[in-house]
Formats: structure tokens, sequence, C-alpha cells
């Protein structure tokens, strides 16, 4: 008898494991299968078989908590800036100059940081945070949840949020394996340190498992197993497939015209959006972009209202918002609590499908659309001198430039080069075709189909 505790920490996480084939394949490999949820357990409904939630106590942490987690962070960026922009960068962005006891708790780990920030460092910073959260008693109703569910391995469905650290610190009390997924393409190569260290991880390709090994160095690498990623998997699921005269119904576009779709990222790192939107409209108002829909999907991790005077500014614009739900409001992340639904997921296949193009601000949406084989566009048109936010910089994250190297998207940095290459795309949809092809078998390893599988195989061998 074997027992799996899914850790699922955001909508994300709900989308990649609940909306997939995840928990089937899962209750496949082991004979009970227990949903352990940072997110209201009500969001799960229509969705379980033999499956089973319990919805977790949510973890606020406390100034020492927060403290040493800062520190092991902080300590992780200091060991691995050296020729790494993507970690010099992020430094950088934890620096403050806040009059408050974080903002001075801040400018001190920094100083300290800078003197001690090994390896064996980071682990005694982590020992630290584990030891700072031990009586809390929301910590301490998760070890009761493990005595009494005898979980044979937990699977943690994302390695960053600071929230999960005390399962993995009673996980490790009570004896009980952990495997954790590697979440996102730039997690290991530009961002700060996982939460805690866990016993398995699980990447989506043989590039991500050399980066574990880089940033890592206690991870050994028979404990790294390569299964691609769930994040791509609805889109090869038959469930999710629309027909395209219907998608152009269900967005009022032209099926004579070809399909731009712009998709936007989130407000903090893609500030510029709305200046790539208005280029790209006027271009078309203009006549310099000719027989085209211009779709706009908003992102799923804010309230598009910053983009409200568009959509009477340009009334021949077509909006998708997507369709998640904010599950709960007062949580320390309250981003992770959108919840996405099988709507949206369906929606979001059929622009991938019936696209002609997609124009990103270098986001891990040029991987979905070269999924389907379509041309994308990556806008870049602030720098450091020219007043516009600095997107530009991101060109030297080790995640971009490995797609700026491959050639599989266009890199653009002015309104001329945006609408050269909308043109270039939309009368040669097959430039750059085989760069794209090489660029998802750097990035995701394994084939779509059968990733649920793959991953809940590889969980049952370490549960052995």
């Amino acid at each position: 008898m074997k027992k799996l505790g899914i850790v699922i920490t955001d909508g994300v996480g709900f989308r990649n494991y609940i909306l997939s084939d995840f928990l089937s394949e899962a209750e496949k490999q082991f004979d009970e299968v227990v949903i352990l949820s940072c997110l209201p357990g009500s969001v799960y409904g229509g969705f379980l078989q033999k499956s089973r939630v319990i919805e977790l106590a949510v973890f606020q942490e406390k100034f020492p908590t927060w403290f040493f987690r800062k520190t092991k962070e902080i300590a992780h960026l200091q060991l691995h800036k050296k020729n790494n922009f993507g970690i010099t960068d992020n430094l950088n962005t934890n620096k403050s100059k806040s009059k408050t006891p974080r903002g001075y708790a801040t400018r001190f780990i920094f100083k300290w940081t800078s003197l001690f920030y090994s390896e064996s460092h980071i682990q005694f910073y982590n020992k630290l945070q584990q030891l700072s959260f031990k009586n809390n008693s929301n910590v301490k109703g998760y070890k009761a949840i493990f005595e009494k569910e005898k979980f044979d391995i937990l699977f943690f469905t994302h390695q960053r949020p600071p929230f999960i650290a005390p399962l993995v610190y009673q996980a490790e009390q009570l004896k009980v394996k952990t495997a954790s997924f590697i979440f996102s393409w730039d997690n290991l190569a530009s961002k700060g340190r996982m939460a805690a260290n866990f016993g398995y991880y699980l990447v989506w390709s043989d590039l991500m498992k050399k980066e574990l090994l880089q940033f890592y160095k206690k991870v050994q690498s028979q404990n790294v197993a390569v299964v691609g990623t769930p994040q791509f998997e609805p889109y090869a699921l038959e469930r999710y497939k629309t027909v395209k005269n219907d998608f152009f119904t269900r967005f009022n576009l032209d099926l004579s015209k070809k399909t731009i779709c712009f998709s936007c990222g989130d407000i903090s790192t893609s500030k510029n959006d709305e200046l790539y939107i208005t280029t790209i409209a006027q271009a078309i108002q203009e006549n310099k972009i000719q027989n085209v829909n211009l779709l706009v999907r908003t992102s799923p991790a804010e309230d598009p209202i910053r983009f409200e005077s568009f959509v009477a500014k340009f009334r021949f614009v077509k909006w998708n918002y997507p369709k998640w739900h904010l599950a709960r409001t007062g949580h320390q992340e309250e981003w992770s609590q959108r919840i996405p639904s099988k709507e949206d997921v369906t929606d979001l296949r059929g622009i991938l499908e019936y696209s002609d193009l997609n124009i990103n601000m270098l986001s891990t949406m040029s991987l979905d659309f070269i999924q389907f084989d379509k041309p994308v566009i990556n806008p870049v048109f602030g720098n450091a001198a020219n007043g516009l936010y600095d997107d530009q910089r991101f060109l030297q994250y080790p995640h971009i430039k490995n797609v700026v190297d491959s050639k599989a998207t266009t890199i653009v940095k002015n309104e001329q080069e945006l609408i050269e290459a909308i043109n270039l795309y939309i009368e040669n949809p097959d430039a750059d075709a085989n760069n794209r092809k090489q660029l998802i078998q750097l990035q995701i390893g394994k084939p779509l189909e059968g990733t649920s599988a793959r991953i809940a195989i590889v969980l049952r061998s370490i549960a052995e």
C-alpha cells in the first residue's frame, strides 16, 4: 500500500495537476492520493474521483522566520551572482531603502551575506529558519496531519513559495520522502533560493537538470528525473480542443483574416505592454499591417483594469480576459489564489492553435505558441537610456539568452522592427520553424503526451 500527498500551492498548480490527467494517473500508481491544498478546499468541487482534499491552514511568517529565509535567499544570490545577470538583477531588486524593521534588517542581511554566503552558510540559515517556526501552531497542525495520514511521499508542485517550508520541515522530522517539481523555466538560473531542501527533484529537461546541479551543489544527479512539464499537457488532450469556426465565432474574429495574438505579462515585469498594443493597433489603423485580427490576452495573474482605456480607443481589438477567479483574499501571495477554469484552458488552447502569430514580452507564452509551431515576436523597446521601462535588460537573463541564441523568436527593439517582423511572419509563417523545434527540444525534454503518467510513475518509484 502506497500513499501520495500532493501539495498544490497556487492556481497554476491547480491547472497543471487538476485540469490535466495527473490525478487519474496518480491514482493508477498509488493506493491512495490526498491533496494538501494551499487553496480553499471548495475549488476542487467536481474535479475529484477517488482522491480527497485536506485544506491547509495558511502559514503566516513572523519576523524571525522571514529574517532567516531572507538571509538564505540573499546568500544564494550572492553565491551565484558572478557572470549571471539574472541573479544579479534579482539581487539588486531585493535591496531596500525602507525605514522599517524589515528595511533595516534587509540592509544588515546584505552586509552579512557579502561575507558569509557559501553553501554551508546557506544550509545553516535554512536550519535556523526551520527552528524559527517549529513551535508555530499551524506547523504543529501539519505534524498532526502527517502522523494521521502516514504518507509514503509528499510531492510539491512548486519549489519556491515560502509557506511550504514548514511542510518540508515536518516531513523531514517524520522521515517522509519529499519530491518537488521545478515550477518554471526561469526558476533556477534567474531566481532566488528554493523554499527548502527536497529529497528528489522532477525537472522539464536535461538543460534544467544541468542548471539544478549547477546551483544546488548538494543535490545528487541520481535524485533528479527529467519528466517534461504538465504546464503544456492540456494542449495534447482532446477535451480542450475547439473547432476553428466555433473559436472565431466566440471571439468575433474575421475568418478571412490572419490573427495576431498579443499576450500580456503582469504589470510587475511587463510594464510596456500598453505601448506594444498601441503600436500594433495604430499600425493596423494606418494599413502598415493589413488584413489581420488583433486579439489581446491579458495576464491571469492580475486584474486587467490597466487596459480599460484601450477597449474604447481601439474598438476593433478583441480581448480575452482569462477566466480565473480569486478564491481567497488576504493571502500573503494573493495572486496565487487565482483559480483557472476548464473554459479558460479551452480558450487558451484555441488561441494557440488558431492564431497565426504571437507577440509577447519574453514570457513563457513563447513556448506555448511554439508548441503549435506558431511564429513568435518578443518586443523589448525599453532600455536604461530611453526613459521606458527597461525590458531589454531581460535579454541578459540566462533563460532568455537561450531563446535569443536559438533564433526561434524575433527580438524587436523599436516600432519599425516590430511592424517588419509582423509582416514577415504573416507572409512566411514557416520562417524559423526549425529553430522553434530545437528550442522546444532544449526547454521541454519530453513529449506532451503522457506527461502526467510519466510523473506519476517516477513518484511511485521514489516511494518504493
